[in-house]
């Protein structure tokens, strides 16, 4: 079976990078483990907080992988130890946040059991560009009424 694209629409120009960012986004493993929060912290502030009981510094990582935050965390078994029942595991998880474009991660700190990744979202800068257009030989708008002639070598003339 065929997937329909969202993006098929020929007035839609160059959001492949965006199509494949939803086709991660809906293969994501949708476990529960661990519990986490998304709150938001300022105009252009977000915080991640996950529930990370047992788990030191040493036991987790967060890298940013391909536009993903990935937040692993890994506990090793202490062999020393001799549980006669143990209802907390010592168990290793992966949790997986799509971020967009700009969004860059200010800081991260573990407080009480709960891992804090704090985001941040610069204002975005207004860009406005001018095209020039271009005569049928090639030559910028800006330089009609001038002759403009085309050096094989050089390129415009006046220019090397």
């Amino acid at each position: 079976m065929s997937r329909m694209s969202l993006f098929n629409s020929p007035l839609l120009l160059g959001f492949e990078e965006f199509e494949r960012t939803l086709d991660r986004i809906s293969k994501m493993q949708t476990e529960g483990y661990p519990p986490y929060n998304i709150e938001q912290i300022g105009e252009n502030a977000l915080r991640i907080t996950l529930a990370v009981a047992g788990f030191t510094e040493t036991d987790l990582t967060i890298q940013i992988e391909d536009s993903q935050l990935v937040i692993r965390g890994r506990q090793e078994d202490d062999v020393e130890r001799r549980f006669l029942h143990r209802g907390i595991a010592a168990r290793q998880f992966q949790r997986s946040f799509v971020l967009a474009e700009g969004i860059e991660v200010r800081e991260a700190h573990l407080h009480n059991g709960l891992l804090h990744v704090d985001l941040v979202r610069p204002e975005p800068e207004s860009r406005v560009r001018t095209i020039s257009i271009g005569t049928k030989n090639g030559a910028a708008a800006a330089n009609r009424g001038k002759s403009v002639g085309i050096d094989q070598a050089a390129g415009p003339k006046g220019e090397s």
